[in-house]
């Protein structure tokens, strides 16, 4: 008997077409030889190029590609190519959003091609859909979104791997060893990008700094800055040269200034603030109407154009304020002394001073530079006592930082006229079509080591509402004035598109569940019944869901100078120009003011539109990073609170389990599908639930239901819970 000859085993490259033509395609200005094509591939042997040189004359001959002179190839373009940017999966897959089409287009993870969470990519679509929707492939990275991650160091003897924290970073990076920074096996880093080689599974990095051990409380604080990109100090030299500046307050500058020192004056301000940026002044003038002063530290005066501390500044573009500290845009000796409005201290301020009636009609008003004298601080608890005494009852005293403070009746008087007017402005506020958002902020009581002992919640009362509608009134006049100079003068607004029909229609949707209706026929039914809801939920179960959803429906705020009005706050102009300690943008809003009110010509629009998009950029950053540092103080709240049972809310479903938000505390985890054990559950998108195979049981959004904590992950912000049954009616 004859043995059978043994066949080789085949080196077949396997979809050789699609990575031929990916190559070409992604550098279509430029023709490749089979040798370059196998360089590419990583591939060496005699099998694989003589199957790359079939292949490309197999794609010559279909016309997919052309043969530009003797052995080099090129791709023939017939596709439109579009730009975008990502928006990744945790599952690898993703959509590119981009101006060309009204849907994204969706990304199998096959053809991310190296993209990363936030890119700006090329890609082109399919043409027919796939699974109903537009799809498509990416060609290139335009530009990376970010090139430094955080994540967990494996040190191996010759090498490193960082597993990114981030579950929208695919692939993990190799580190060499020489590129370690002596970080030790386990630490937490900050790693760069420095290449991804063509025949790299994994991009290449290196470790810019250790951050600790990973779960330790600095570590993860330090963490979750690093991974936006975000500082936690301030360089040595720019220190240096913040602690350089002259702070003192000058006859000469003071006569360069309306002095309003001898006017009363005062802050009110949450207890626990360290930088005061705002004031108010009141007096009754001999005409009757009421003269009310906006004063606002003068940022501008001490941070000077072309300085090391404004380059700092720019860069930061806002503060940013985490669960246990607030890392600032502008060092100490300026945040909280200089350009603090401290009680009974002599202060540079740029003030808005208006004239308004008994209506709250503003019936004259003025802009400029000032010196103002603060004659006391009050929080806003402290402001409310007073508002709750009523005119005819006027506490004698309240607590001012723990001392008792006895209230001059000219100061409480004020507060009284303020709060008066204040509700009137608001009132009108509101019938002009603006959303009201009172939503409510979780807060954390903290133990001298931040480990959080306590959860309460934050909501506006009106104090809070006194300070803002002024504030608001300061920012809407300023904008006023300089909007509707003519001719047009650049400047930095904040404006607030309409949300987008689409959003409202699937906010209608999910709100319809807990028996609420929208009507969306014009803008004021649209606001009216928003503003309706927004209220009828309040104190309700799903007061939390609906108010987060409503706010996701609205479009983003931003900075720009192109006016297009505030949505929100219904005003055709708005800037922000009462925060210059802790947003840039007020400060570049107090410059252009000061330059117009000298007579300054437009300056440069592009330059500005510039500065506004980095700092709406930067805005956007630290939210997210102060949404992240409250996700992990809820956390490790619940790591203390393994053994005890919680009524939730059901706040979000998805083919893969349900989030509950804890009503008590407004933590957030979620249920795994597959640790519901009596059935096997299925999606229903349409009813916004998981539903029974057999037992046809439904978890639906907004139901309440019992759950434990059953892990906690403080690395990956994940908290887990196991479901214990429904709430009993």
């Amino acid at each position: 008997m004859t043995r059978k000859k043994k066949r080789k085993s085949s080196n077949k490259i396997s979809n050789l077409t699609n990575t031929i033509l990916s190559i070409l395609k992604k550098d279509r200005n430029q023709s490749f030889n089979y040798k370059q094509i196998a360089a590419k591939l990583g591939v060496n042997d005699a099998s694989s190029r003589n199957q790359i040189i079939k292949k490309l004359h197999a794609l010559t001959a279909q016309k997919e590609i052309e043969e530009v002179e003797r052995g080099k190839f090129k791709a023939i373009i017939t596709t439109e190519y579009h730009s975008g940017v990502l928006d990744l999966s945790a599952k690898g897959s993703g959509y590119v959003i981009s101006d060309d089409f009204d849907e994204d287009v969706f990304i199998a993870s096959n053809n991310i091609n190296r993209a990363l969470e936030g890119d700006e990519v090329e890609f082109y679509v399919y043409k027919r859909r796939k699974r109903g929707k537009i799809e498509g492939e990416i060609t290139q990275v335009i530009k990376r979104a970010k090139n430094e991650y955080v994540g967990v160091i494996q040190v191996h003897s010759n090498y490193a791997f960082v597993i990114p924290d981030s579950n929208k970073m695919y692939k993990d990076i190799f580190v060499p060893i020489n590129k370690t920074n002596k970080a030790e096996d386990g630490d937490k880093v900050l790693v760069s990008l420095e290449d991804w080689p063509e025949n790299a599974d994994s991009p290449y990095g290196k470790v810019l700094k250790v951050l600790g051990k990973p779960g330790e409380h600095n570590t993860e604080i330090h963490a979750i800055l690093a991974d936006y990109g975000l500082p936690y100090e301030f360089p040595q030299e720019v220190e240096a040269f913040a602690n350089k500046i002259d702070t003192t307050i000058t006859k000469e500058e003071i006569a360069k200034r309306r002095d309003m020192r001898d006017v009363l004056t005062f802050t009110i301000d949450p207890k626990d603030a360290k930088d005061f940026d705002d004031a108010l002044s009141f007096r009754t003038l001999d005409n009757g109407l009421f003269e009310i002063g906006i004063h606002i530290a003068d940022v501008s005066h001490y941070v000077q154009e072309g300085t090391i501390l404004d380059d700092e500044a720019y860069e930061r573009a806002t503060s940013v304020y985490l669960v246990d500290r607030v890392v600032p845009m502008l060092p100490e000796v300026l945040s909280n002394n200089a350009c603090s409005l401290r009680p009974n201290e002599e202060k540079y301020t740029f003030s808005a001073v208006f004239q308004i009636n008994d209506k709250a009609e503003v019936k004259n008003q003025w802009f400029g530079r000032t010196v103002t004298y603060s004659d006391a601080r009050f929080s806003y608890e402290e402001a409310q006592a007073i508002i709750e005494s009523n005119s005819n009852n006027i506490p004698k005293e309240v607590s001012l930082s723990g001392k008792a403070y006895q209230t001059k009746p000219e100061i409480a008087q004020a507060v009284l006229k303020l709060d008066e007017l204040a509700k009137i402005m608001r009132k009108k506020r509101m019938r002009e079509g603006a959303i009201s958002f009172d939503k409510v902020e979780v807060k954390f009581d903290l133990d001298d080591q931040a480990n959080p002992i306590g959860v309460f919640f934050k909501t506006s009362k009106e104090a809070n509402k006194l300070i803002e509608e002024f504030m608001l009134l300061a920012n809407k006049k300023v904008a006023e004035f300089i909007g509707k100079q003519s001719p047009k003068k650049t400047f930095v607004y904040r404006v607030h598109d309409e949300p987008d029909v689409s959003k409202l229609a699937a906010l209608q949707s999910v709100v319809s569940k807990f028996g609420y209706k929208l009507n969306f026929k014009d803008r004021k039914s649209t606001t009216a019944s928003l503003n309706n809801l927004l209220q009828d939920v309040v104190g309700k179960k799903e007061q939390n869901l609906v108010d987060t959803l409503t706010i996701r429906s609205m479009s983003k705020a931003e900075y720009t100078t192109h006016n297009i009005g505030h949505y929100g706050l219904a005003f055709d102009y708005y800037s922000h120009f009462t925060s210059p300690i802790r947003r840039y943008p007020d400060v570049m809003a107090h410059r252009l003011l000061q330059h117009y009110l000298d007579g300054g010509k437009s300056v440069n629009e592009d330059l500005y539109e510039d500065k506004c998009q980095h700092s709406s950029d930067m805005e956007n950053l630290a939210t997210k990073a102060e949404r992240d540092s409250i996700k992990y103080m809820q956390i490790r709240f619940m790591e203390d609170h393994k053994d005890e049972e919680f009524l939730g809310v059901i706040s979000g479903v998805t083919d893969w389990g349900i989030y509950v938000e804890i009503i008590a505390n407004k933590c957030e985890g979620m249920v795994s599908v597959r640790d519901i054990k009596d059935d096997h559950y299925i999606f229903d998108e349409v009813q916004y639930a998981l539903v029974g195979k057999n037992t046809k049981n439904m978890y639906q959004l907004g139901d309440e239901v019992i759950v434990k904590v059953k892990n906690t992950d403080l690395v990956k912000k994940h908290l887990d819970f196991n479901l214990i049954g429904i709430k009993e009616e």
